[in-house]
């Protein structure tokens, strides 16, 4: 055996030798700082709230207005469209709400309580959608890149709360965190459902964290009642997740949940 070999044999039985720990390195996915592919690829418990080839899981809230399709690609036009989007025919791995949008909101046929989301979407120009949890409770997408000081309904925002016809509240996020129009981003959100005893709410919703493109928006930020255009429904331990789709045009995929986990630090 050559000093070469024996040098790498040595190396290999070394490393074969390290406690599992030590030879796996602790994921730390979830912190704002890490960067890689997305966490239902490298963490268990994740299931996909798209099925690939048709949307028979979610319900239409307005199905007059329009509905959605799934698509195979997306693709926006910033020169001669920088206002709309090309959903190619499905079946496909994306959602989109047509062309122009304003098409009715989706929601999903099951009920969540505490769930951790992971979601990643694009929008054209000026575009406006929201992801709401429980249907409720909206995290804000909008066209906000560039913005230097994110208000409410910027993207990243937890919209305001709508009380006798006036805005009231709405939590910007921590730091604009948004890429330009046409490109992909995505949220990863925490959520801990309202609590209630006898029929009576006991402790608010609450975003325990909130990450837009992996950068952190929220954190521990609790809502009183309901954002503004939410589902009519009354706030509760379980609820469906709503995808706006009555404003602009937006496409969505790699949608995934699972039960609410303790964060990592």
């Amino acid at each position: 055996m050559t000093r070469r070999t024996l040098l790498f044999a040595s190396a290999i039985a070394t490393a074969t030798d390290l406690p599992a720990a030590a030879q796996t390195p602790r994921l730390n996915v979830n912190d704002g700082y890490s960067h890689g592919d997305p966490p239902f690829l490298l963490e268990d418990g994740w299931t996909s709230l798209l099925n690939e080839r048709n949307l028979n899981d979610w319900s239409f809230e307005h199905p007059e207005k329009g509905i959605w399709t799934n698509s195979a690609g997306i693709y926006w036009d910033s020169q001669h469209a920088p206002k709309e989007l090309t959903a190619l025919p499905g079946p496909g791995t994306r959602i989109a709400n047509g062309r122009t949008g304003g098409n009715s909101n989706i929601y999903t046929k099951q009920k969540f309580g505490d769930v951790e989301v992971y979601v990643e979407f694009l929008i054209p120009t000026g575009s406006n959608s929201g992801v709401y949890l429980h249907g409720l409770y909206e995290v804000q997408i909008y066209d906000s890149y560039s913005v230097k000081q994110p208000a409410y309904l910027d993207c990243g925002a937890i919209y305001h709360r709508w009380i006798n016809e006036k805005g009231v509240g709405g939590w910007p996020p921590l730091v604009n965190a948004s890429r330009p129009a046409g490109q992909w981003q995505s949220f990863q959100i925490w959520f801990k459902a309202p609590r209630f005893e006898n029929g009576r709410k006991t402790a608010d919703a609450t975003f325990v964290r909130v990450l837009h493109n992996g950068v952190l928006v929220h954190e521990n930020t609790k809502v009183e009642g309901p954002t503004r255009s939410g589902l009519e429904i009354p706030e509760a331990p379980q609820n469906p997740l709503m995808l706006q789709g009555d404003h602009g045009p937006v496409a969505y995929r790699n949608l995934y949940v699972r039960p609410l986990r303790p964060i990592q630090s």
